[in-house]
């Protein structure tokens, strides 16, 4: 365990957390396990977004993915959890789970659809850049693995966030994040089609300014002492009306994962 430091915690003026995207999530908060409701786009990524981590993380820590809990003995932090649509499969992997959101609503209904699962994770109201600051301060050493799926594009500070991110994890531990590459294409699908045609989403869900090329999320996880090891695209297959991965097309979706270097001592 790294020795206390005597860094101050992060101002105030210095945090992650966007109130008008706080106050948008928690106004849907009773929504988030519909699976036909305001988040059924997220219940559709689930298989391609579940099997990604799963996938890379047996292959990193040389397991077998399909053996049924290949996350057993690892710890994960679901970043922006919501209502907990990725940290419950991550426990039932076998993974011992922490899910951290900023908005309190989203916390309550993940805490109470885990309990009715049978499900123990460990639920709490936070940030990224907070829960960085404890590991700093030698609170604990991190995480095994950290996901970080559909919330960059909706925080206020990216370069904070990325780079807290990334001190959560272990030194050799995952990284693992998601968002929507800031392109033409990008806005016509995610938010022209998907908002205002289709209405998978509702209106004013995503700000197109925020959208993130694959470079800057790469430059912001390095100062969080996170190589990228992979980037792959997430695309949605209208026919079958299902996503899968594309290592050609990060045009509207992507994925990526990495590992930490960061040395063992954080003091």
């Amino acid at each position: 365990m790294s020795q206390p430091s005597h860094n101050p915690a992060p101002s105030t003026a210095q945090s992650t957390v966007d109130p008008a995207e706080i106050e948008r999530f928690s106004r849907i908060a009773e929504e988030w396990w519909d699976p036909t409701g305001k988040f059924a786009p997220l219940h559709r990524l689930g298989p391609v977004r579940i099997g990604y981590i799963r996938d890379r993380a047996a292959t990193h820590w040389g397991r077998e993915a399909l053996s049924g809990t290949p996350l057993k003995g690892l710890s994960v932090l679901d970043i922006g959890c919501g209502g907990g649509l990725l940290s419950e499969p991550m426990a039932r992997l076998g993974a011992t789970v922490t899910g951290v959101d900023a908005s309190a609503r989203n916390i309550a209904v993940a805490g109470l659809h885990a309990s009715k699962q049978a499900l123990e994770i460990d639920y709490r109201q936070g940030t990224a850049e907070a829960l960085a600051h404890s590991v700093d301060q030698g609170g604990d050493l991190g995480f095994d693995i950290v996901l970080a799926l559909e919330i960059v594009e909706h925080v206020a500070d990216v370069d904070l966030f990325l780079k807290s991110c990334g001190r959560l994890v272990k030194p050799g531990g995952l990284l693992f994040l998601s968002t929507l590459n800031r392109t033409a294409k990008a806005w016509a699908l995610a938010i022209a089609g998907a908002e205002y045609v289709l209405g998978w989403l509702p209106r004013g869900t995503h700000d197109w300014k925020k959208f993130l090329k694959p470079s800057e999320v790469v430059r912001g996880l390095e100062a969080g002492g996170i190589a990228t090891k992979e980037i792959v695209g997430v695309v949605y297959n209208p026919l079958s009306r299902t996503w899968g991965l594309n290592k050609t097309d990060l045009d509207v979706n992507y994925m990526l994962f990495g590992v930490s270097n960061l040395p063992i001592s954080r003091g």
